[in-house]
């Protein structure tokens, strides 16, 4: 999740679309053919169905003001343009009124294969298909709300962030018996697609406490990807992280937070 603060008034600066380059839109273009040349066997359906039902393609940089009434009419969703990561509370406000904050700007054509802050491509190609899904995007929201309840205890923070990394960000689904991949931090990356479904990493059920239980890595492949087995057990599951949250704050010292 985002925890680094960016000024809360550049959440209303908007999308600059004529402002983009020739590069900007080989970049677009040169990322999105790249990953649809392999992502159309191993991305969940809903996220493939999800691509035409927002307009997304190749061609084309996503103009916010045209996706957002697309978004809107499938699940109330609509995108805000943020300049870069912003703070927990706006991050959480936000997802709490199913708007999702994505950044404009894309990697240069040199960064094509590693980028160390998530842009364009990652936060609306790999994250907005997906919120056309009632399951998902109702999940979101949900993460969201409860997360702004706990924003006092950064123990708690960090525990919801385990769940939306091994989720939202790296997350597999198990569809007709096959593992494929629905989280955005493996959809836009090319190298990460390949990996998480190799023999390499381990993979495991969906298990609320199993994640709260499990730190994630930033800067390398992950060990570990969960699977679920529908959107709807992701809607399903938030009574449960509530409970095993507040279980796990309770055994937490007084100092913790």
């Amino acid at each position: 999740m985002n925890h680094v603060p960016a000024p809360a008034s550049a959440i209303a600066l908007g999308q600059d679309y004529a402002a983009y380059t020739a590069d900007d839109q080989w970049v677009w273009r040169t990322l999105f053919e790249r990953q649809m040349q392999v992502l159309p066997t191993v991305a969940s359906r809903r996220f493939l169905e999800g691509l035409p039902r927002v307009d997304f393609q190749a061609a084309k940089i996503p103009d916010f003001a045209e996706v957002n009434p697309l978004l809107a009419q499938a699940t109330g969703w609509s995108l805000v343009a943020v300049p870069g990561i912003v703070d927990d509370r706006t991050f959480f406000e936000l997802l709490a009124a199913r708007r999702f904050p994505a950044t404009t700007w894309l990697r240069t054509p040199a960064q094509l294969d590693y980028l160390e802050e998530p842009d364009m491509f990652h936060d609306v190609f790999a994250h907005v298909p997906l919120l056309t899904d009632r399951f998902f995007a109702d999940f979101l929201q949900a993460m969201g709300t409860l997360a702004l309840r706990h924003l006092h205890n950064a123990y708690a923070v960090e525990l919801l962030s385990r769940l939306y990394w091994f989720t939202v960000e790296f997350g597999l689904i198990n569809e007709d018996g096959r593992l494929r991949i629905y989280g955005a931090g493996i959809l836009s990356s090319a190298g990460e697609t390949k990996f998480c479904l190799s023999d390499e990493p381990a993979r495991r059920p969906f298990d609320v406490a199993d994640i709260l239980a499990t730190p994630y890595v930033k800067d390398r492949m992950q060990d570990v990807y969960f699977f679920i087995d529908s959107y709807e057990q992701l809607a399903a599951c938030v009574p449960a992280l509530e409970a095993e949250l507040l279980r796990l704050l309770a055994a937490q010292p007084e100092s913790v937070g």
